[in-house]
């Protein structure tokens, strides 16, 4: 799509430009004039496709709710692990909160020892 943002193209300049064989190119087409998200016309022997701008700002406006509700927990989250890369920083131990966490990732669940049920320690 991003050859397409500033001005429409033909399937022949997307294909030059993608270095994409024909086919691929007209199969991606095909799905974005289906979805909506472009249009084509015709001229003479060729087909010129250019992007619906609407149909981008429809998608947009629909991730405004889910950008707004990440944010703030997105922004919580780097205050609170800025928070314990500070007081870890002032104890003995050098290691972030961020590697530690990073280090749990890659923890396995393992079976308890009293009960015979799986709990991540």
């Amino acid at each position: 799509m991003s050859v397409l943002v500033t001005s429409q193209q033909s399937v022949g300049e997307i294909e030059r430009q993608l270095r994409m064989p024909q086919p691929t190119v007209s199969k991606h087409l095909r799905v974005l004039r289906e979805a909506g998200f472009v249009e084509s016309t015709v001229d003479a022997q060729r087909r010129l496709y250019r992007l619906r701008p609407e149909r981008f700002q429809e998608v947009d406006a629909w991730l405004e709710q889910f950008r707004r509700f990440w944010s703030a927990h997105v922004d919580a989250l780097e205050r609170h692990l800025d928070r314990m890369d500070q007081l870890t920083k002032r104890g003995t131990d050098r290691t972030t909160h961020r590697e530690v966490a990073a280090k749990r990732k890659t923890t396995k669940t393992r079976p308890d020892r009293a009960s015979n049920e799986g709990e991540i320690r």
